[in-house]
């Protein structure tokens, strides 16, 4: 016969032995199921082949599958919003580029801080530009492409991925220093809009390497210029803007990933670690420099370096676009 005191130590053991097999569905390491990576902009361009070549390698750290989400829109505003009211448990993340982190604030009137809303995780890698067009322009340089602006004016067509978008900014500063002018034609996203320039339905583009590149070297497009300070190591024959006669039109095109406010930081701590990870992989950094992506050193990759080079960036690009009086179209 098992007396009071028996029953209650074995019924207080298995109480505990019950519990502590229940501990793990409470308590699991992070992370224990997918993660969501929104990307701003639509599939098939410069911002969404650098998400999901990245997404795939840290998939193998984190031990959980990453689905890339694109939500495009608004210049990609529809998206950090949608990271920004996103739960902070670390299974929402988003990339970010410079267009939809820095440029996006001193052109439309936000709903979010996206300094103050956001936790930074990693800055991964910067793209510059080409000075893309139809293969049928008849210039052969940039000082012709100029003059043909110059003289056919507003019938010109000029692709974006939507306003405010680098192929946007960069379109506007162009015009600003060649004194030229044309109609912009905004898309939601730059892979359609890349679409249209190869099929010759618009006439130009100031779109990324990493997407322009390709249909430059199969011959669907011209390309003119790199807005990079030195010649790309992957393409050593077209010349840089200020080679081919347009000194000032420098633009680099940086990448990062972001989660919502209040996110924990052992959650930002392997998702930078896993980050940091892929971009050390031999075949990222080779997929990556093929497509005209730099990676940063990695004294840059920390979630603080991030931080602090976001609202440099703010800070150097919003006098700017407020000068040149960009607006949604």
């Amino acid at each position: 016969m098992i007396s009071r005191r028996d029953f209650l130590s074995c019924a207080t053991v298995a109480g505990v032995g019950a519990m502590t097999g229940v501990l793990p569905a409470f308590a699991q390491a992070y992370p224990s199921r997918p993660i969501t990576l929104v990307v701003p902009f639509a599939a098939g361009g410069p911002t969404d082949t650098l998400a999901r070549i990245v997404a795939e390698r840290m998939r193998a750290s984190l031990g959980q599958p990453i689905i890339v989400e694109n939500t495009t829109g608004a210049g990609g505003t529809i998206a950090v919003g949608r990271v920004v009211r996103a739960t902070p448990d670390g299974y929402t993340v988003g990339i970010g580029v410079w267009n939809t982190h820095v440029l996006n604030g001193a052109i439309y009137s936000l709903p979010y801080d996206m300094i103050a809303e956001l936790e930074p995780i990693v800055l991964l890698a910067n793209n510059s530009s080409l000075i893309v067009s139809r293969k049928s322009i008849p210039a052969n340089d940039l000082k012709e492409l100029i003059a043909w602006i110059k003289e056919n004016g507003d019938k010109v067509s000029v692709g974006t991925a939507g306003a405010g978008a680098s192929t946007h900014v960069a379109g506007v500063l162009f015009q600003n220093l060649t004194g030229t002018h044309f109609q912009f034609v905004p898309y939601r996203g730059a892979a359609p809009a890349v679409q249209d320039l190869v099929s010759g339905q618009i006439d130009l583009m100031f779109d990324q390497v990493s997407s322009a590149l390709q249909h430059v070297r199969s011959g669907g497009t011209k390309a003119f210029a790199v807005t990079a300070g030195k010649r790309l190591p992957n393409a050593p024959d077209i010349p840089t803007a200020e080679e081919a006669g347009l000194p000032g039109f420098n633009i680099s095109v940086w990448h990062g990933l972001w989660a919502p406010k209040g996110t924990p930081k052992d959650a930002i701590g392997r998702l930078n670690a896993a980050a940091v990870e892929a971009l050390d992989d031999p075949a990222v950094r080779k997929r990556l420099a093929d497509l005209g992506q730099e990676i940063y050193p990695r004294d840059r990759q920390t979630p603080e370096a991030l931080g602090v080079f976001h609202k440099a960036e703010v800070e150097k690009w919003w006098p700017i676009v407020k000068a040149a009086n960009i607006r949604v179209e």
